[in-house]
């Protein structure tokens, strides 16, 4: 609206001779403004597609950060020394343990299968649900485990500890949330430019409603008075009611509308009725 306001954009509204020649023909005219805002739509698709894209992946990432044991991602609440590496026959296991079975877990995990290290097991985490733990045990028995720790209501979550991979997830988070901080400021203030841009447009078909359909109302040669009507707050029943009264000797299917025209967009602007020249 070329910085101003859409009330002061509609009281003072002036045809774009710029963007849309009245040397034109009105098909011609329809037809600039129909691809210049079909032009904004393609690419306000493509750029919300992309942004909400980077938003979800990184919404995903989030809610393993913050979840429930279950589900969320490890890596930040373990360490290195949490874990048996690099070796031949030992491997560390992490276990979700409701917190309701910790003492039954500290009293019963070296005798869920054989080849246990005794007091392998450490808390590492808990949350209000459940508790983390690791054990350490012979690397032929995990599969075993693993059954019988499930029977006990003990879930064994997948995880390596990798220190590679875990700095590459947390990288992957950082760029994910700097990639989303560069991509909002320029869509914000494109939606911005092109919603001020669809928003002139569509009040350009508007004006070239009124003029097509008070054409075909009183003929030629073009001889009417359009105006913008603003009513007070909740008076807008009571001013269609007056205009009724006054003008609805021009309006020969008036009596067929009358409810229709409480739906009516703009006065004199709506889809489902001619427009009568004191709208």
């Amino acid at each position: 609206m070329h910085g101003g306001d859409l009330p002061t954009y509609l009281t003072r509204f002036q045809w774009d001779m710029a963007k849309y020649p009245i040397k034109q023909s009105l098909r011609n005219i329809a037809d600039i403004i129909s691809k210049q805002v079909g032009q904004i739509d393609a690419d306000l698709k493509v750029k919300s597609s992309a942004y909400n894209a980077l938003k979800g992946n990184l919404q995903n990432l989030e809610k393993k950060q913050t979840g429930s044991l279950l589900t969320r991602n490890l890596a930040d609440l373990v360490k290195k020394e949490h874990f048996i590496l690099d070796s031949e026959y030992l491997t560390t296991l992490l276990v979700i343990v409701p917190k309701s079975m910790f003492n039954e877990w500290n009293a019963n995990y070296e005798k869920i299968t054989n080849m246990i290290v005794p007091r392998s097991t450490q808390l590492i985490h808990q949350d209000n649900d459940y508790g983390l733990f690791t054990v350490t045990l012979f690397k032929k028995v995990v599969e075993e485990f693993k059954l019988h720790a499930r029977e006990r209501k003990f879930i064994v979550r997948e995880f390596s500890y990798n220190e590679a991979d875990l700095a590459a997830g947390k990288n992957e988070i950082t760029k994910l949330v700097t990639d989303k901080k560069k991509q909002f400021g320029p869509l914000v203030r494109w939606l911005k430019v092109n919603f001020s841009e669809c928003f002139c447009a569509w009040i350009h078909v508007k004006a070239l409603r009124v003029f097509v359909e008070s054409v075909l109302r009183y003929g030629l040669p073009v001889n009417f008075q359009a105006a913008v009507v603003v009513p007070a707050r909740k008076g807008g029943k009571k001013l269609r009611d007056v205009l009724q009264q006054l003008y609805a000797h021009l309006d020969h299917s008036a009596h067929q509308h009358s409810q229709a025209a409480e739906n009516v967009e703009l006065a004199g602007l709506g889809p489902s009725r001619p427009s009568l020249p004191y709208r």
